[in-house]
């Protein structure tokens, strides 16, 4: 009885290793201070779009978002509004569509096409295909924003998480992160919260 015991005790401890390992997985990418990679995304447009192409500017502000999760689309007004206030001042939007298109028809990349075009997005909208890019940031939701500062030719991490802590209502929102990482990065100050909780929906890995 005490071997039975231990056996499943043991089995028990195996289980939730794996699990802590495979969250670990999951979850792992870059950290606060970290140097971002280049990639190399396919654009609405057709054209390829890489963090090289935003040399000129000060630093660019990532999201990963999505067609059919309603928070995304919840967001996608405010998103608007944010690159039409900082991209003038060299922090324009950058939209990546993480998801695995066979999980919802609405994240197809001629629908992707559609909603760029039918909502005029004023940022590049591009799809990563391999997910590759996801996973390097360590995204997990959609809407999920990383905001990057070019600091001597690197794009450095300097802030993750939501856009603001009204995910269902914009003029409810009591903190609006992004708006306040990028005007502190701005005035050359640091940012107050550089780690929030993303609320959205799961990115739906292949």
């Amino acid at each position: 009885m005490k071997q039975i015991k231990s056996w499943l005790l043991t089995g028990l401890l195996v289980s939730l290793l794996a699990q802590s390992i495979t969250l670990a997985q999951v979850t792992q990418g870059y950290n606060l201070g970290d140097a971002i990679a280049d990639f190399h995304l396919k654009n609405v447009d057709g054209r390829t779009v890489s963090l090289a192409d935003y040399r000129t500017q000060k630093g660019l502000i990532v999201v990963f978002t999505s067609n059919h999760c309603p928070f995304s689309k919840n967001y996608e007004d405010r998103l608007m509004a944010l690159d039409r206030k900082f991209a003038p001042q060299g922090y324009p939007i950058l939209a990546i569509m993480p998801n695995d298109p066979a999980a919802y028809e609405d994240d197809s990349f001629d629908n992707m096409k559609a909603r760029a075009r039918d909502r005029s997005y004023p940022y590049a909208y591009v799809i990563d295909e391999t997910q590759s890019t996801a996973r390097a940031f360590g995204a997990t939701r959609t809407p999920q924003v990383y905001v990057l500062k070019q600091t001597n030719g690197q794009f450095i991490l300097e802030y993750v998480g939501t856009v603001d802590d009204s995910p269902q209502d914009s003029a409810s929102a009591q903190r609006r992160y992004v708006d306040e990482a990028v005007s502190s990065l701005l005035s050359g100050r640091p940012v107050q919260s550089p780690i929030t909780k993303p609320i959205g929906c799961a990115i739906k890995w292949k």
